[in-house]
């Protein structure tokens, strides 16, 4: 691929009033205040107030204004695990009272991140929509649906407090066995990602939320976990300019305002051995001036194992920063990354100028998502009733409708009024909200949850078919969930297969009388389900990816099968 010039891909430059406000920040800023604004951190707790020990383990300090006070960090991450989002009210409560220790502090507001893909990565609780996630947009191939459910994320967002999405996955999942990717790319094709994922981040910011394409420079061909190992992706330049490269240079020139990088090893573009977060001749050479990206570039999770193999945690930030990252995310102590980004600041090996780069970067997306405004502060009482309208719903059950693939069908639609069986993998709730979208389409259905197969068999004895999920994460599908479908299949009940996550188990499940590809548990995904086995929905989608052999060799469906 040719170089372009810096500014090719590079959507809308900061007006000059614009500039002025940030000098005018900048100039009021002290060094450690600009030292922590490039650090997006994990505050524990489900208040700003609240004492949590993992906050005093993993930052010196007790709670989660303290955090925001005395490390002046530009940013939060949320999640469950801890345990920063429990409801919609309360999450709105805490991002209020987060941002007013950041105002009390040193008056530059937080950027308030989260996970948000949907499908099967979400963070938001419920009743945030249950939106089908990116495999299954892919198997639609439909940019509207993509823009909506972008849409529909960043609103939801917006009325919890919440400013970015680390969403959407631009990796081209090419690879069968990627233990971490897999449906939460759009596919394999790059112009269909590269369309798809720009049309997520249009939908996004259209909301005033921060869109964050990840992870450059692609890690859909690999089959390690970069959060435990650390891959190495041997594809050539021009594989890397063919497969990888479409979908952010489209993402740039949608002007997604982050770009978050990838802890992996690409030999093509950097043959020293660090990972892509680390590497200067990636992020700079490539991203900054090849593609002429002038966005924040977000790491992945500095608690990785993908990029703490060759450099202590108080070091990492600082490779990060040297090779042109502006904002480290999640660092495993926080106290102790800030004091090693000092530490270089004072040897003068990141000079105040390299820090006013990324500071500058920060401040722009902040003021171009309305931060420094009074509508920095959320309603708690009306955040519920912001998450899963009855437009958001509706929109949610047709992308499911669009997306859902049939691969095998010897048997569909079901008799009117069978008595239908629904068990293997997935929760007891997810199983009734099948068993429910059944009845409700006049079939006699029951559920059995955690069923082994033995059980699964007995049950299916007094049935006239039966409904079996199946979830894998890989490419390979655990033995338990084949024995299950196998087991009934030897009954005389008609089975149906339904993949609720990688598409990939229909070639490990044995002979069945039809099985469909859902590509997540969704309650929309689930009750489109419902719609196919009784004729009502037509399954609408193709395969995003092709699906080897049983044995990983081949092709048993191609890119685009569908028989809907």
């Amino acid at each position: 691929m040719a170089a372009v010039p810096a500014t090719a891909h590079a959507k809308g430059r900061a007006p000059g009033r614009e500039d002025a406000r940030i000098d005018e920040l900048l100039a009021g800023m002290s060094l450690e205040q600009k030292i922590g604004q490039l650090f997006v951190a994990v505050g524990y707790g489900s208040r700003a107030d609240q004492p949590h020990k993992s906050n005093t383990e993993t930052t010196g300090v007790d709670t989660i204004a303290e955090i925001i006070s005395t490390h002046h960090v530009g940013g939060l991450i949320y999640f469950a695990w801890s345990d920063n989002l429990e409801n919609p009210e309360q999450v709105a409560t805490l991002c209020n009272d987060a941002q007013d220790a950041a105002l009390t502090s040193g008056g530059i507001p937080l950027v308030i991140s989260a996970d948000e893909e949907r499908g099967v990565v979400y963070r938001l609780p419920a009743p945030a929509t249950p939106l089908p996630g990116q495999m299954a947009l892919g198997a639609t191939g439909s940019k509207a649906h993509a823009r909506k459910a972008g849409r529909i994320v960043g609103e939801e967002m917006r009325a919890l407090g919440l400013h970015q999405a680390f969403s959407p996955v631009a990796d081209v999942n090419v690879e069968a066995q990627n233990p971490v990717i897999g449906v939460r790319s759009f596919g394999a094709d790059p112009e269909a990602v590269a369309r798809l994922a720009a049309a997520q981040i249009k939908g996004l910011q259209g909301a005033d939320c921060s869109a964050a394409a990840k992870h450059f420079p692609g890690h859909g061909d690999t089959a390690v976990d970069s959060h435990i190992g650390l891959p190495v992706i041997e594809h050539t330049r021009e594989e890397i300019d063919e497969l990888d490269l479409p979908p952010f240079i489209a993402a740039i020139d949608e002007g997604v305002d982050a770009i978050m990088t990838a802890h992996i090893v690409v030999p093509a573009l950097d043959d020293s051995g660090v990972p892509a977060t680390l590497s200067h001749p990636i992020l700079t050479g490539l991203l900054r001036e090849e593609l002429g990206y002038d966005g924040v570039i977000v790491t992945d999770s500095l608690a990785m194992e993908g990029v703490r193999t060759l450099f202590g945690d108080e070091r990492v930030p600082v490779e990060a920063i040297l090779a042109g990252a502006d904002q480290m995310l999640m660092p495993p102590d926080l106290a102790l990354a800030i004091g090693g980004v000092r530490d270089a600041v004072d040897a003068g090996e990141i000079t105040e100028e390299r820090l006013d780069q990324s500071v500058r970067r920060i401040l722009r997306q902040k003021l171009r998502r309305g931060l420094f405004t009074d509508d920095l502060h959320v309603d708690p009482a009306a955040a519920e009733s912001a998450l899963s309208t009855r437009k958001s719903l509706r929109t949610a059950r047709k992308i499911a409708e669009d997306s859902v693939t049939l691969l095998i069908d010897e048997a569909l639609p079901l008799p009117y009024g069978a008595s239908v069986l629904v068990t293997g993998e997935g929760s007891a709730e997810k199983i009734d909200v099948a068993v429910e979208a059944l009845n409700d389409l006049d079939f006699t259905a029951t559920g059995l949850a955690e069923a082994n197969a033995k059980d699964a068999a007995a049950a299916a004895q007094d049935v006239d078919a039966v409904l079996v999920f199946t979830s894998s994460s890989g490419f390979e599908t655990p033995a338990e969930q084949v024995a299950v479908v196998k087991a009934l299949a030897a009954t005389e009940a008609t089975v149906v297969h339904a993949s609720l996550r990688n598409p990939y188990d229909v070639v490990h499940v044995g002979e069945v009388g039809a099985s469909i590809a859902g590509y997540g548990n969704a309650d929309a995904t689930l009750q489109a389900i419902a719609g196919v086995l009784a004729g009502e929905v037509t399954a609408g989608g193709t395969l995003p990816v092709a699906i080897p052999e049983a044995d990983g060799t081949g092709e048993a469906y191609p890119l685009g099968f569908g028989l809907g």
